[in-house]
């Protein structure tokens, strides 16, 4: 019996010539990446423990992505107390404010991150690394250990395979098809559970590019998925090969691989959709909410921050106002992207709409440490969910929709189709 593409990649970074769900074996990654907030607790952990030395400092990328802006004394404290971590430590691929962006985009946008690897990271979006066919392993707080060692025993996980059928139609984005997923899932019409498990996608994948993969790992991250994973496709790989700085060998899954669960879903027919607050699993078609009035919007986050997403919303805003009762946040996901913006227009595009943009990062994203919302207040935004209290005010009502579907609230005022509203770009 073959493997899947996940069993793979943990294999030949273990050693092994196979390996099965609940093995448990130790991989070497490629990297090992910890974002600025658990920086501090980690180094004080290891300190206490007399580790002043790390395993290997030459694969540790450290990411400041979550607090870029310091809004408070204890986040400048933070910050400084990171630049100095990594000076003791020895660490180079230090990524600090301005100098790389979302630590769950730009490393597949450098070619830092490429198909076939694996790495290990706290934060449990390094889902993100299946959208170009490697696998990030969330490792929590307990990223100390990797540091100190420079690997952990890792459970092999089971494998689900999702055959995406049909062509989205003009208009629906990857992300109201992460939505819809995530619901179908919840309501048992797919039935799986992805509970430390890996979402494999097979069937007309083509169509997604890139940034459409990237918002096709943020929903089933949500819904407790260890790993999201997309065979490379042509396009993959030429971005890929443009942008590698060494070696690597794309992965595929074996055509007798084991999956405990092969569902197929036709997206051919599927609507704009809107998450209702609560989660990415409470999704409708936008018909249902279409005239719902909102005070904030905000576009960016892991799910929905690369350059394509970006161009996406421009092309509703482009020439338009947002309305007079809205606020609305643009966060890049990179600082390449942010360069482009400017390089290609998008960023006049924004600024004349009336948006704030924010630095490369995860934005509002991060528990609103920027751009909350008050109490009572109607939120549309592109985050990673919606649960309540996301954006600060408990009561606030949080929406999520594609790019295009926020640009277009936000320019209503109240939650919109995007393909009511024309777009040049």
């Amino acid at each position: 019996m073959g493997m899947t593409a996940v069993e793979i990649i943990l294999a030949r970074k273990s050693g092994k010539k196979e390996v099965r769900p609940g093995d448990v074996v130790y991989p070497d990654p490629d990297f090992m990446m910890i974002h600025d907030g658990v920086v501090m607790g980690a180094k004080r952990e290891l300190d206490a423990l007399g580790i002043d030395r790390l395993a290997a400092p030459d694969k540790v990328v450290m990411v400041t992505d979550h607090d870029v802006i310091y809004g408070s004394a204890r986040a400048a404290e933070r910050g400084a107390f990171n630049r100095e971590a990594a000076r003791l430590w020895g660490v180079k691929n230090f990524f600090d404010v301005g100098r790389g962006g979302h630590g769950h985009i730009f490393p597949m946008e450098s070619g830092m991150l490429l198909p076939g690897m694996f790495y290990f990271d706290n934060d449990r979006h390094a889902t993100n690394a299946g959208a170009i066919g490697a696998f990030g392993f969330r490792m929590g707080t307990e990223i100390s250990r990797v540091l100190a060692t420079g690997t952990n025993w890792v459970m092999v996980p089971q494998s689900v395979r999702l055959k995406i059928t049909g062509k989205l139609r003009p208009g629906v984005h990857a992300r109201d098809l992460g939505f819809h997923i995530a619901t179908l899932i919840a309501q048992g019409a797919l039935e799986t559970d992805l509970d430390y498990r890996v979402l494999e996608y097979a069937g007309d994948l083509d169509q997604f590019s890139l940034a459409a993969r990237a918002a096709l790992c943020s929903s089933p991250t949500e819904m407790r998925a260890y790993g999201v994973f997309f065979p490379p496709s042509q396009e993959i790989l030429d971005h890929a090969a443009a942008r590698a700085k060494q070696p690597y060998t794309p992965v595929y899954p074996d055509a007798d691989a084991h999956y405990e669960a092969d569902l197929k879903l036709d997206v051919s027919a599927l609507e704009p959709q809107i998450a209702l607050p609560g989660g990415v699993q409470n999704a409708v078609d936008l018909a249902q909410v279409s005239g719902k009035r909102i005070d904030h919007a905000f576009i960016g986050s892991c799910g929905s921050g690369m350059y394509e997403d970006l161009l996406a919303a421009a092309a509703v805003l482009e020439g338009k106002r947002i309305a007079p009762h809205v606020r609305l946040f643009v966060a890049p996901g990179t600082e390449e992207s942010v360069k482009r913006m400017a390089r290609e227009g998008l960023m006049q595009v924004f600024v004349e709409a009336g948006a704030v943009l924010l630095p490369a990062g995860c934005g509002p994203c991060n528990d609103a440490v920027i751009g909350p919302v008050h109490s009572g207040e109607v939120s549309i935004s592109t985050a990673a969910n919606n649960n309540h209290g996301r954006f600060g005010a408990k009561d606030a009502e949080l929406y999520l929709g594609s790019p295009a579907t926020v640009a277009a609230s936000a320019v209503a005022g109240k939650i919109t189709d995007p393909r009511t509203v024309s777009g040049n770009w």
